[in-house]
């Protein structure tokens, strides 16, 4: 009896060593799927909105940064860069990119419209106004934001005076792809 029992578990012990064990396909590789060389690549602009779109902005400077690697600093890219630190609230980098965006190409109404929201937030109105004209301007009138930041940034300029207790805290309102509007904040 005790022949059997043993024979039983040597034959157990010897099916085991013949297991390849775990959970895999035959001819499957434990590794992560290599890279394609002939894949394509997904654009990064378009990444990158999408990635302001979920709110993921430190996400979408990254893609926008990608992009600038592959198309270099475009108005388009400079804009983009520009808005991602913006919603990011570095306004400095923002006005500085901005600014790029409008030497490059000086007829794109969207990057005065962000220019003029970055000038707005850093207390500069009266050149928020002039490049919110701007902005409207070269958009036509076709945008209700940049009219409605015009607006806005009209009537702080007339109520620059005010004191303390009148002050008004705004927020930021993403628009589409690239356009911010300028909305007071409800208490």
């Amino acid at each position: 009896m005790k022949l059997i029992q043993l024979g039983s578990v040597l034959t157990l012990i010897a099916l085991a060593a013949c297991s390849t064990g775990g959970q895999t396909e035959s001819g499957a590789n434990p590794y992560a799927p290599a890279l394609d060389p002939r894949g394509e690549a997904v654009d990064g602009l378009l990444v990158g909105h999408r990635l302001m779109d979920a709110g993921e902005h430190e996400l979408a400077l990254e893609a926008y940064t990608r992009a600038a690697g592959t198309r270099g600093l475009t108005a388009e890219v400079l804009t983009a860069l520009g808005s991602a630190n913006l919603a990011l609230g570095r306004l400095n980098q923002s006005e500085k990119l901005l600014r790029r965006a409008i030497e490059v190409e000086g007829d794109w109404p969207e990057a005065w419209n962000n220019l003029g929201v970055v000038l707005i937030e850093r207390g500069k109105i009266a050149e928020a106004v002039e490049v919110f004209r701007r902005a409207y301007a070269l958009d036509n009138g076709q945008s209700d934001s940049i009219r409605d930041n015009l607006r806005l940034a009209l009537a702080k300029m007339e109520k620059s005076s005010y004191g303390e207790d009148l002050e008004q805290e705004y927020k930021l309102v993403r628009r589409g792809s690239s356009v911010y509007l300028i909305l007071p904040t409800s208490e």
